[in-house]
């Protein structure tokens, strides 16, 4: 059978070897390295990975992007997240050279403030935009208590990554039906539940539009959100030409009820969802998420 390369790329290994450049190399280097691997990966268009890279920015640019500007989208995807992981290992171990390079807007600043419990919970729905991780652990370094709902069972890379996070003192929970329930009750104590909304799901409760089309998204944070009467904070990062990650933060989503509950998910789904395609349109290239959003649109891509 086969190896994925994705699979190699999210390993111990892979992560390790990440891990030992961002550590011992230069930041211009690293970066000239990173550019090569992204580079070599974007050239693989055979690679599901890749495939699912170019489907996710053609439904991003509403489907106006050619082959060749197809092409160079995909690449500088690949070059942005490699570089992303790069500076992740680089500044991890440096907690004030990374807080130099994250630029927290002033509701960004409040959440590294705000008390582990207050009057009223909190959903925070992140996006994979820059280098998010980062962000997060710097974030939460600097005060932000949350819990954090991460995959289920996380292994291989995605394992290194996990216990890495812990490290610097998250609250990490794999999702699973006892992490909602425990979710629910941190939520009703006015505790804030951080989680990813745009990876992909396998089977969907129901399949929200974003960008135009139904996605294979998730709607459990909405689930939380309604069942215990918050609101929800889009958050995300961008990397700007100053070449610091820049905290964006929405205002704060409230849920409309409606008396039909497929309606009610949906309607207050694509709500967050709206908000988190302006954050992607400011900076597509740096939505770094290499799992198809849109299933069907892996065999539309023009060639």
């Amino acid at each position: 059978m086969p190896i994925e390369p994705q699979q190699v790329i999210n390993s111990r290994f892979g992560v390790g070897l990440a891990s030992i450049l961002g550590r011992v190399v230069p930041q211009r280097f690293g970066y000239r390295v990173a550019d090569l691997v992204a580079d070599q990966i974007a050239a693989r268009q055979d690679w599901k990975m890749v495939r699912a890279v170019r489907a996710n920015q053609w439904v991003a640019s509403e489907e106006k992007l050619k082959k060749d500007s197809l092409e160079r989208a995909a690449r500088e995807v690949f070059r942005n997240t490699a570089r992303s992981i790069f500076d992740l290992y680089h500044y991890v171990h440096n907690p004030e050279a990374m807080h130099r390079r994250i630029v927290l807007n002033q509701t960004a600043q409040q959440l590294t403030q705000r008390p582990e419990y207050t009057e009223r919970g909190l959903v925070v729905a992140g996006i994979h935009l820059s280098n998010f991780d980062l962000v997060l652990q710097a974030i939460c370094l600097q005060g932000m208590s949350a819990l954090v709902l991460t995959i289920p069972e996380p292994r291989g890379g995605y394992r290194a990554q996990y216990e890495m996070r812990k490290k610097t003192g998250m609250n990490l929970v794999p999702a699973s039906a006892s992490a909602l329930w425990h979710s629910v009750k941190h939520l009703q104590a006015g505790g804030a539940v951080l989680t990813g909304v745009d990876r992909p799901v396998a089977a969907p409760e129901c399949r929200p539009r974003f960008f135009g089309r139904p996605a294979s998204l998730p709607t459990h944070y909405i689930y939380l959100a309604l069942k215990t009467h918050v609101p929800v904070m889009v958050v995300a990062a961008i990397q700007k030409p100053d070449g610091a990650y820049h905290v964006l933060t929405s205002d704060l989503i409230e849920m409309q009820p409606h008396p039909d509950r497929q309606t009610e998910l949906l309607q207050n789904v694509e709500a967050v969802l709206q908000v988190a395609e302006g954050f992607i349109r400011l900076a597509p290239q740096q939505w770094s998420m290499t799992l198809p959003v849109w299933p069907e649109a892996l065999d539309q891509v023009p060639d």
